[in-house]
């Protein structure tokens, strides 16, 4: 199955790479893409109840669902998340 999320605090291609090498460390999750104008993940994904490990995964890197009223607490781990997703390009 496939599935999109909308999330906050995604600004650039360091936090592409980041989340992109960070969810593909979860067991089940492939074919990940991100859309960075519209703040998008997408995976593919073939166990059940793998989505809120992934909005979990993606909360302790700074990045929560849209709506997350704990988003604006997060930013700064997204700055981090960011530079050093910059660096593992």
């Amino acid at each position: 199955m496939k599935t999109t999320i909308a999330i906050q605090n995604l600004k650039c291609s360091g936090c592409e790479n980041m989340i992109i090498n960070k969810l593909s460390t979860i067991k089940g999750i492939k074919d990940i893409s991100i859309n960075i104008e519209n703040h998008m993940v997408s995976y593919s994904y073939e166990t059940p109840n793998v989505t809120e490990t992934v909005q979990k995964e993606l909360s302790k890197l700074g990045y929560p669902i849209q709506g997350d009223k704990n988003g604006a607490n997060k930013k700064v781990k997204s700055y981090i998340s960011c530079a050093i997703g910059r660096l593992i390009k």
